[in-house]
């Protein structure tokens, strides 16, 4: 069945733009006005997408289906596959205990409000953002701190602030990866980009977070501690984000900060211990309950993950798994479709490479970790099902978004609006960050922002001939920035600290700050596209691919042997360590 693109299907560009635009609008009216669930909105968007490409654009019923389960599949796979891993992984601590022990450790390390706020609204937020997502992170660590005797109101308002700086690469980098499976662009050029963006935020969030709770003279007083914490962040966002790309820079950035600030508190301590004036009663015990094996116990599941996540991005490791199992094919029906010039229109294959798939990591660092961590293989099956249970909605929430996405891209939605956004000429970089906040703010979710508009960004930028990346990127960053007013992200943390009710309260707390760092962000992407270009990486379209030699195949074995070897040594320690302190015990 064939079918040719329309850029301009009622011959008036205003109008066909405006149309083009409707299931946008009719996705922040489901939310904003109607305030439906995320997975009704994003489902009967759709369906209006469909209608719009079907009647407008005279798109073939059977083409504007298959589109459709096109961009679902991929939404399922690798997208929500990676999702289910990370959650489940974060569950299995959960439920096993060991999270306790996690949040023991990270409570008793020092008694300061101001530096208790940078250790686990920021530098372990960040670690719970990249490992899980979902909301996690603002309601663990908003609880955590309301335990520890924060005042609710400032407990939710600095993790909401603090849980900026990681949300592009959250839930190991389903952001970048939904970027690039939009755009073609490959995910780790997309997450160089943002890893030079974002880390100017992360050094200053620190300093944000002290001031907003203690005022800026006292925030001085740990100036210290705000610099290395920020700072150590800042660097390894960037550095894993650009040699290691988009799946561990909240991770590794995030343990690197707790670990420089226990350091740095081990030879110095502010001249004070700073409290609120009123401080509700404190619920979490701050004493060290637990020994180093312990300790090493609970974190292993994050252990084993981050060094999986690691392997699995080496190429001669794909090229291993790929070998035992890699699936490849195209959806029937939409070889025939051409661009508005003719040109014919490339139809991503639909990858099923369910070895080499991060998610597949994940799900195998959780059962790596179940004996590890005191948890029967059953319970592990239980907690799963628990888990697909806890994440349906999000899951036909990102299938149906995706759906849309490739819907809008294949019919010529897309090219539409960004040639009517292109009008703006060269000030659209400046304004291409608002369409990644907007995103987010409607969604609760950068994954759903970049599915949503990254095409778009896509399209104007090249429309108006200024290099691509630099506004996908933007899509991304510039939504971490919506997070924290997000009506999802504002529930989860009023939620967590008992202020359900007073949500408008909290939303006043936090929509200063998130105007004030998209603003940074606007001015840091029109500077990438004109004043300092040079940042941008070099890449090339993910059409470009190049086959794997055969050398990398062995050569992937060899790497996971020496993981094997590794994460045996790490179980070995495990084992040791605790069996050594039943025995004193």
């Amino acid at each position: 069945m064939n079918y040719t693109q329309v850029t301009d299907p009622l011959n008036y560009l205003g109008l066909s733009a405006l149309m083009a635009a409707l299931p946008i609008l009719f996705i922040f009216w489901a939310l904003i006005i109607r305030r439906k669930k995320g997975y009704q909105a994003s489902l009967l968007t759709t369906l209006v997408a469909l209608l719009v490409a079907v009647l407008l654009y005279g798109m073939p019923v059977k083409l504007a289906a298959l589109s459709t389960l096109h961009g679902a599949l991929y939404g399922l796979f690798p997208i929500c596959w990676i999702i289910i891993g990370a959650v489940f992984l974060y569950n299995i601590t959960v439920a096993s205990g060991q999270f306790e022990v996690i949040k023991n450790f990270m409570a008793s390390i020092t008694p300061d409000r101001r530096l208790q706020a940078l250790l686990i609204a920021f530098s372990f937020g960040a670690f719970l953002e990249g490992a899980a997502g979902m909301g996690a992170p603002v309601a663990i660590t908003a609880a955590m701190l309301v335990g520890l005797g924060f005042n609710p109101l400032y407990a939710a308002g600095i993790c909401l602030v603090a849980n900026t700086a990681p949300v592009a690469f959250g839930a190991v980098g389903t952001p970048i990866l939904v970027a690039s499976q939009v755009s073609d662009i490959p995910d780790m050029a997309i997450s160089q980009l943002v890893g030079r963006t974002l880390p100017i935020l992360s050094v200053l969030v620190p300093l944000y977070l002290v001031s907003l709770m203690a005022g800026f003279r006292k925030s001085l007083e740990v100036l210290p501690a705000i610099i290395v914490s920020g700072v150590s962040f800042a660097f390894f966002q960037w550095l894993t984000s650009n040699y290691l790309g988009p799946m561990l820079p909240d991770v590794i950035a995030g343990l690197a900060s707790i670990l420089c600030l226990m350091l740095l508190l081990k030879y110095w301590k502010p001249k004070t211990v700073w409290r609120f004036q009123e401080e509700p009663p404190q619920t979490l015990e701050t004493e060290l309950r637990y020994s180093s094996g312990q300790i090493l116990r609970a974190w292993t599941p994050f252990l084993i993950m981050t060094l999986m996540v690691i392997a699995w991005g080496l190429e001669p490791v794909k090229a291993a798994l790929n070998s035992l199992g890699h699936v490849k094919f195209m959806v029937p029906g939409l070889e025939n479709m051409a661009k508005a010039d003719g040109s014919p229109l490339v139809v991503k294959p639909v990858e099923f490479n369910y070895l080499s798939n991060p998610g597949s990591a994940l799900l195998l660092a959780a059962l790596i970790s179940l004996p590890l961590i005191g948890m029967r293989y059953a319970e592990g099956a239980k907690v799963y099902l628990d888990t697909l249970v806890q994440l349906k909605f999000s899951i036909v929430t990102i299938a149906s978004v995706v759906g849309f996405a490739f819907l809008a891209n294949y019919s010529g939605m897309s090219i539409t609006m960004a040639v009517s956004m292109a009008s703006t000429g060269a000030l659209f970089p400046f304004f291409s960050p608002v369409l990644g906040w907007l995103g987010v703010f409607l969604t609760g979710s950068d994954t759903s922002a970049n599915a949503l508009f990254c095409k778009l960004q896509y399209t104007s930028a090249d429309t108006i001939g200024i290099d691509p990346l630099i506004t996908v990127a933007a899509n991304a960053s510039g939504g971490v920035t919506g997070k924290m007013i997000s009506p999802q992200s504002i529930a989860i943390g009023a939620a967590a600290v008992g202020l359900v009710g007073r949500e408008s309260e909290l939303f006043r707390f936090t929509v200063k700050h998130s105007f004030i760092m998209l603003l940074a962000v606007c001015l840091l992407t029109l500077m990438q596209a004109y004043v300092t270009p040079w940042i941008v990486p070099a890449y090339q379209l993910m059409e470009a691919t190049t086959t794997t030699a055969v050398s990398d195949v062995s050569a992937g074995f060899l790497y996971i042997t020496a993981l094997t070897v590794l994460i045996v040594l790490i179980a070995l320690a495990v084992v040791l360590l605790n069996r050594k302190r039943i025995k004193l015990a």
